[in-house]
């Protein structure tokens, strides 16, 4: 990624993809208030030099399908295959080295409701140096489905209002090969344009924007944003796992929801029932959000913490190579 420094203007096109990936150039300008040559010159200033994505992304839990977040022990020799064959699985939707490159993080969808459904443990390279294999359920999101608040606190609450999009998940949705194609070319870039959605669906460009509105309308459609946190001087990033009482489940969840360092957490199954992705200054800055944000929480038996060395995938399709 080329060297990029964030200005006003840049963070709030940012807050704004988050909102609506879709929206078109003169809709985001009237709403910050400057033209259309800007805010398109913005964007592709920033695409070009690797430090935003816009991605589109099935919502696994509006589709029927579980979450499962994975954790791989191995060997420093191993973490590079063994990475290298989990980005490039297209129900694989997070892959982050942790611990110096002895374990691996990946966040797996699952069709049929089970880790097995997935098939990832016989895909995954053959190897003594993997040492062990932890898979957890994800029962609920609590942080981050909308975007990180680090990155969503650009915008006032009325261009947010200007340029946020109703969703009815009561809405049936049901996916179909076209369906499978169209989440192909928008994971690798969630503003491709109609017609490179049409050529890949077969579709006619009026039922390619239908289409869209419905999947969006209906929650089955995700589009979120890929940026660094180091652009935002979050250049320490790691896992938190943490034992909850079941009855302060809710406190806690509550609590880390409203915690700029949480860039998302869930639920989930296992002796360590949430698990989060943090953000953080450096070092000291984690220090001090454990002892003294985490360590106010009632009913945290334990907390867990992984830093993140590398981040070979976010969302979509694979961002950039493992080697």
């Amino acid at each position: 990624m080329e060297s990029v420094a964030l200005d006003a203007l840049d963070r709030q096109l940012i807050h704004a993809l988050q909102l609506d990936g879709r929206a078109s150039f003169s809709r985001i300008a009237a709403v910050l208030d400057t033209s259309d040559r800007t805010v398109a010159r913005r964007y592709q200033r920033l695409r070009a030099a690797g430090a935003l994505r816009v991605v589109g992304v099935p919502d696994a839990r509006r589709l029927g399908m579980l979450e499962w977040f994975v954790r791989i022990q191995c060997a420093p020799q191993a973490a590079i295959p063994v990475a290298d064959a989990l980005v490039r699985r297209a129900d694989t939707s997070w892959v982050g080295l942790s611990s110096g490159g002895t374990e691996i993080t990946c966040v797996i969808q699952a069709r049929e409701g089970s880790i097995g459904g997935s098939l990832l443990l016989p895909k995954l390279p053959r190897t003594s140096l993997l040492t062990s294999v932890t898979a957890q359920c994800g029962l609920r999101p609590v942080a981050g489905e909308k975007g990180w608040s680090g990155r969503t606190s650009a915008l006032s609450p009325e261009q947010r209002a200007a340029l946020a999009r109703p969703v009815d998940p009561s809405r049936a949705v049901r996916l179909t090969e076209a369906d499978e194609r169209l989440f192909g070319v928008l994971a690798t870039d969630g503003r491709a344009a109609v017609p490179e959605l049409a050529a890949a669906t077969g579709w006619s460009q009026s039922s390619v924007r239908r289409r869209l509105e419905e999947l969006r309308r209906a929650g089955a459609l995700r589009l979120d944003v890929e940026i660094d946190p180091v652009l935002y001087g979050r250049g320490f990033g790691a896992m938190l796992w943490l034992t909850v009482l079941p009855a302060e489940l809710d406190r806690v969840t509550g609590a880390l929801a409203t915690h700029s360092e949480v860039a998302y957490a869930a639920v989930t199954t296992g002796r360590s029932n949430v698990v989060a992705v943090l953000a953080c200054r450096d070092a000291d800055a984690l220090y001090d959000y454990l002892a003294i944000k985490v360590g106010a929480l009632p009913g945290v038996l334990g907390a867990e913490t992984v830093p993140v060395t590398r981040h070979i995938k976010r969302a979509g399709t694979v961002s950039a190579p493992a080697r």
